[in-house]
């Protein structure tokens, strides 16, 4: 956070404005051509989406996916998870077939690690050494956003920036409304990123999995072990649908969710309608489920308090 607090000074600085006057320049893509096309939810359309821009097209199954780690590697470096939430992974755009394209637009490729690193065609995805796109956020002054992602976007096993470029890279590049076209002649460079990150939070704020489960009384434990029929029976009565449920060690521990959904006009904007999973989960479904707590010392309050 340190760089990216500098660099804004520095934009600032430059600018010759006080940061209580400075004007943070707006993200969102041009889509008002979208107010006259016809109206549906993706996946659903009995035509072909004329204009890619206005739904995500051809990946218009949406999928808002998330964590439990009880770790992340970078402790002594201030990467601690939110207590009392789960963690963004991330916001797919799966075909409607459930099958899906990966690293789609080479020319944003900004994964330091990308994975895989080639693609089924062949083609090699190159790893990226650039700044990390915590700058790029930064550079559009949006303390704000970085402060939320650095919170509930936590990585497990590498630095955040490095894991928000990968997930930008591999899935916002195969998702249409982020395409540079859809931003017009004004765009300006990573604008298509900042406004990325902006969707994939507001998505994550629609499916708060830790206060749902917690309010059916399924907290974590490292004693009490839950059925994957009462998990999903939680989540479904509150999203309408039986999310993706993903398990480790034989399934026997949580650490997944994806919430899948149909979304009616962009990613960014658009009314998420849920659906049922396309992937079978892969926890056990007879023997106890692991909700395990996290340690203490690899989390941290991230609510304001008085």
């Amino acid at each position: 956070m340190a760089v990216a607090f500098g660099l804004t000074a520095v934009l600032l600085a430059v600018q010759g404005v006080s940061a209580s006057f400075f004007s943070l320049p707006r993200t969102y893509p041009n889509i008002t051509a979208c107010a006259s096309e016809p109206i549906t939810y993706s996946c659903e359309n009995t035509t072909a989406i004329q204009n890619t821009c206005c739904s995500p097209t051809p990946g218009g199954l949406v999928l808002q996916t998330q964590f439990w780690d009880t770790y992340t590697g970078f402790e002594k470096k201030g990467q601690l998870l939110p207590k009392d939430s789960w963690t963004i992974h991330g916001l797919w755009p799966d075909n409607c077939d459930g099958s899906y394209e990966q690293y789609c637009d080479l020319s944003r490729q900004y994964d330091p690690n990308p994975s895989p690193s080639v693609l089924p065609d062949g083609t090699t995805v190159p790893a990226y050494t650039g700044p990390g796109v915590d700058t790029f956020v930064a550079e559009f002054g949006r303390l704000d956003l970085l402060a939320y992602m650095n919170k509930y976007w936590v990585s497990q096993g590498s630095p955040n920036a490095d894991f928000w470029g990968h997930e930008f890279a591999k899935h916002a590049t195969c998702t249409s409304t982020f395409d540079v076209a859809c931003y017009g002649h004004d765009y300006k460079k990573n604008q298509d990123v900042v406004d990325f990150f902006d969707a994939v939070v507001r998505a994550f704020k629609m499916y708060p999995t830790f206060d749902m489960l917690a309010a059916s009384g399924i907290l974590p434990s490292n004693k009490t072990t839950y059925s994957l029929s009462r998990i999903q029976a939680a989540l479904k009565a509150q999203t309408g649908a039986i999310p993706y449920l993903g398990c480790g060690q034989n399934g026997t521990v949580l650490q997944e969710v994806w919430y899948f959904s149909h979304v009616l006009g962009s990613e960014q904007f658009g009314h998420y309608n849920s659906v049922d999973s396309t992937t079978k989960s892969s926890c056990s479904t007879t023997a106890g489920i692991h909700y395990y707590e996290r340690t203490p010392s690899s989390e941290r309050e991230v609510r304001v308090l008085p």
